[in-house]
């Protein structure tokens, strides 16, 4: 139960602090609208939350990410400065098939 506690706050600072996190979280208000909306299947639901929780579960270890590197090495520094972008474009992948999750999902739909 501990662990589950830290996981809610972990999840609350995310969602109060990280401009990111929010705009994720928006965009998957906005989807879940429109799923109930278009009346999705059940395997376009699962499809469409396991996208949601891969972006914002990525973007949250991107924040980890970047915080524990801006901890260790507050100044630039070119392994840094690579261990931020790696971890962005892990986010970015994940963005990408988001995106295309969607599109199958939605543009038939239209």
């Amino acid at each position: 139960f501990k662990s589950i506690g830290f996981a809610l706050k972990g999840a609350y600072l995310l969602l109060k602090n990280e401009a990111s996190i929010q705009v994720q979280a928006v965009i998957a208000i906005l989807v879940t609208i429109a799923g109930f909306y278009f009346d999705i299947s059940a395997n376009e639901w699962m499809m469409q939350f396991f996208a949601i929780g891969l972006v914002m579960s990525l973007e949250g270890m991107n924040t980890a990410a970047e915080e524990i590197a801006n901890f260790v090495h507050p100044d630039f520094h070119s392994k840094i400065g690579y261990i931020k972008d790696v971890s962005a474009g892990a986010v970015f992948f994940a963005a990408l098939t988001a995106i295309v999750i969607g599109c199958f999902i939605y543009i038939p739909k239209f």
